[in-house]
């Protein structure tokens, strides 16, 4: 039952990440190309500073719901002039904070501002609704000047900025998706290694995460109803970290107390009921060390499980940034403010690389909602789901006459999807609660 080996292979979805974000943010498509006539020139940024006589002309270009590049470095006293040119599916414009501004310009257009002398910091955005709180933004500086948002300064270092459209570069590898086959036998003996390591969450953003086996999420545990697993949890971390694995029903006194570092523990269950169950740390405060790294899924296959052409796990979590490369900040986790919302520990990986199929092939998605705040309502866009298995339980299968629109999960809850793709295309799949899908909780299948 696992994915064909190409599932393996990353690949850039190009023109389909502009239909993604189109998806996303719901705004028409502009059908026409023009050049906009210039907007009306600025005054200058600051009257104190003296004019140096000359001109920094730079081209910025809209895209993807983004400015390229949105910093802009001035030398103090040039006068700045931005070509605008607009490339992405929908109008945008530019306003600065200075009072300058272009007209709105469609796909095509170009427009010319006068920026004026340039004495101060200012910032630019996109007047269109949502435009600016979606990150569509510039900021203009002073040449030699810290830019407001940089991760550093007198201070030490500070929360980076997060964006979930930004494109992780042609060297980014997703984490593979593909779910592992069922092992053979009915014994599974397994070593997981806590780690304290430092990984990169989204494009230019890393944090100090606390891991099974240095990934987020963990390993993926798989096998049936009646087997036994002998986990054995070894503590190569700084503080002490434990282990809840839901999959299996034991007293919690001793398997699940914390270990201290350099200590071993062993975890032995029988599994005994079917579904894809959580795992994760289970030292207090469990929030800050789930919120932080620690969780992972199980799966136990239900009973005469069908097979399916490919299999894929997802695994959405929130991310709650602390100070660059420092562990997730406790304080946003208590007040329920993630900076992103992700699969498989990683901002929008599979808008970027997205997953394979072929149309036709029956596909197979588990989902686990970690959390450990937020709930999931697993969309895919373009298709029907005609199986859904939720907590242990059969809610439809591809005979019934009905289907399902989303799989709607708690956090800690868990279960899978099946569809059929109709035609080749790029499918987008979201949290439909849009807010967390625009955070980072977004991807896409690749079919062909």
């Amino acid at each position: 039952m696992s994915a064909h080996p190409e599932a393996r292979a990353p690949r850039p979805l190009g023109g389909a990440a502009v239909g993604l974000a189109l998806v996303l943010v719901a705004v028409l498509v502009g059908v026409a190309a023009q050049r906009v006539s210039d907007g009306a020139p600025a005054p200058a940024a600051a009257d104190a500073v003296a004019p140096t006589g000359h001109t920094t002309t730079v081209t910025v270009v809209a895209d993807g719901m983004r400015f390229h590049p949105d910093l802009i470095d001035v030398p103090p006293g040039d006068r700045l002039v931005i070509e605008l040119v607009n490339r992405d599916h929908r109008r945008h414009d530019l306003v600065l904070d200075s009072g300058a501004k272009t007209p709105l310009i469609a796909r095509g257009g170009t427009a010319r501002l006068d920026a004026g002398v340039i004495g101060a910091a200012t910032q630019g955005w996109c007047s269109l609704p949502g435009h600016r709180q979606a990150g569509m933004t510039l900021q203009i500086k002073l040449t030699g000047a810290v830019a407001a948002g940089s991760r550093t300064g007198p201070a030490g270092p500070t929360t980076p900025r997060l964006d979930p459209m930004a494109d992780p570069g042609a060297a980014f590898v997703a984490r593979d998706a593909a779910a592992p086959a069922t092992p053979p036998g009915r014994l599974h003996r397994r070593e997981l290694h806590i780690r304290e390591v430092q990984r990169e969450v989204a494009p230019g953003v890393r944090q100090r995460l606390w891991t099974f086996d240095g990934s987020v999420p963990g390993p993926v545990l798989r096998g049936r109803v009646g087997d036994t697993f002998e986990i054995t949890l070894v503590n190569e971390g700084t503080m002490d970290h434990g282990i809840d694995l839901h999959a299996g029903a034991v007293a919690p006194d001793v398997v699940m107390r914390p270990i201290d570092p350099g200590q071993r523990l062993t975890y032995r269950f029988t599994a005994t009921r079917a579904g894809i169950w959580m795992y994760h740390c289970s030292t207090m405060p469990m929030l800050h060390h789930i919120g932080n790294g620690m969780y992972g899924a199980v799966i136990i296959d239900p009973p005469d499980l069908p097979r399916v052409d490919r299999e894929y796990v997802l695994v959405q979590s929130e991310l709650y940034l602390g100070p660059d490369g420092e562990p997730g900040d406790l304080a946003k986790m208590q007040a329920e403010r993630p900076d992103a919302v992700v699969f498989n520990g990683y901002s929008a990986q599979y808008a970027h690389r997205p997953l394979p199929a072929r149309a036709g092939e029956r596909v197979r998605v588990w989902l686990l909602d970690a959390g450990p705040n937020r709930d999931s309502s697993f969309h895919v866009v373009g298709t029907q789901f005609d199986a859904v298995y939720r907590e242990g339980r059969w809610e439809s299968r591809p005979t019934d006459p009905g289907g399902a629109q989303v799989l709607a999960l708690a956090p800690a809850a868990g279960g899978f999807v099946e569809m059929v793709f109709p035609a080749p295309g790029h499918y987008p799949f979201v949290s439909h609660a849009m807010v967390d899908a625009e955070r980072g909780a977004r991807g896409a299948f690749e079919v062909r």
